[in-house]
């Protein structure tokens, strides 16, 4: 299971582990229901990297912070440093290409 994260909180998440895959997503939006069960698969083959989740529409601190506009939005950070960001869906394939350690 994915953890849903708020403003108060992600930021330790992100600074703490080596490698965070942070899914922004909203209620509302159906293309991040549809992937919601892709990154459910890669979070548990990848186990050195935390997949997180983070509704941007509750938490506009993240949101504007790293200027998300769009949904689903991917953002991977190394050591507590952004690295890559993705806008809209992925396959598990593609997921798997980009950020496998």
């Amino acid at each position: 299971m994915i953890e849903n994260l708020s403003d108060s909180n992600i930021e330790n998440i992100i600074r703490n582990n080596a490698f965070v895959l942070v899914d922004c997503y909203t209620e509302w939006c159906g293309p991040c229901k549809a992937f919601a069960p892709v990154l459910e698969s890669f979070a548990s083959q990848n186990r050195i990297i935390k997949v997180i989740k983070i509704d941007v529409e509750r938490n506009p601190i993240f949101a504007k912070k790293y200027n998300i506009r769009s949904v689903p939005t991917l953002l991977f950070f190394e050591r507590g440093q952004l690295r890559d960001t993705k806008i809209g869906m992925s396959d598990l394939n593609t997921l798997n290409r980009l950020y496998k350690r």
